[in-house]
């Protein structure tokens, strides 16, 4: 099996895996992570994320379809290799069928620092017009988080980490 550097870097150079694994075997990738995301936000109930959610969905992309539920799931786990999900559940409604969009995060992002929560939850309305991860795709993350790569990167540290040595925040 990858060491858990590999798995969550696999995308990524050589060097920075090297890396990646020398600060964990070392226990310093933890403390970096820290010092650079001191505290976890404050948004645990769905009521707050559902906010937070739609607050970022109107300031960047008023034009797509609207969100009609965010949650914290606790089904989704990294093993699945999805950290949120986004789904369309059609209802009957009158003789129409109706698409409500829904935003599924995984709850270990409950308790992390609000930029690695920020990055999943603009990754999940990202797909709201992109389905794929393309080029338009990425686009648009950055759009909305200017510095979502190094985020992304981050939460994949983070995940490293966690693995081996458990929860930070």
């Amino acid at each position: 099996m990858d060491s858990p550097a590999i798995r969550y870097l696999s995308g990524y150079s050589q060097d920075l895996q090297d890396k990646a694994q020398r600060l964990l075997a070392e226990n310093q990738l933890g403390e970096i992570l820290q010092r650079r995301y001191p505290d976890a936000h404050g948004l645990t109930s769905a009521n707050a994320l559902y906010d937070y959610t739609i607050t970022l969905k109107n300031k960047y992309l008023r034009s797509s379809p609207p969100v009609n539920k965010v949650i914290y799931d606790d089904k989704i786990h990294v093993v699945h290799n999805a950290l949120g999900l986004h789904t369309a559940i059609s209802r009957p409604h009158g003789g129409k069928l109706r698409a409500k969009k829904e935003i599924r995060i995984s709850a270990m992002f409950r308790a992390t620092p609000e930029p690695f929560l920020r990055m999943i939850v603009v990754h999940e309305l990202a797909h709201l017009r992109e389905k794929d991860h393309n080029k338009a795709f990425y686009n648009l993350c950055q759009h909305m988080t200017p510095d979502y790569h190094q985020l992304e990167l981050d939460v994949r540290l983070y995940l490293s980490h966690r693995d081996l040595y458990g929860d930070l925040w």
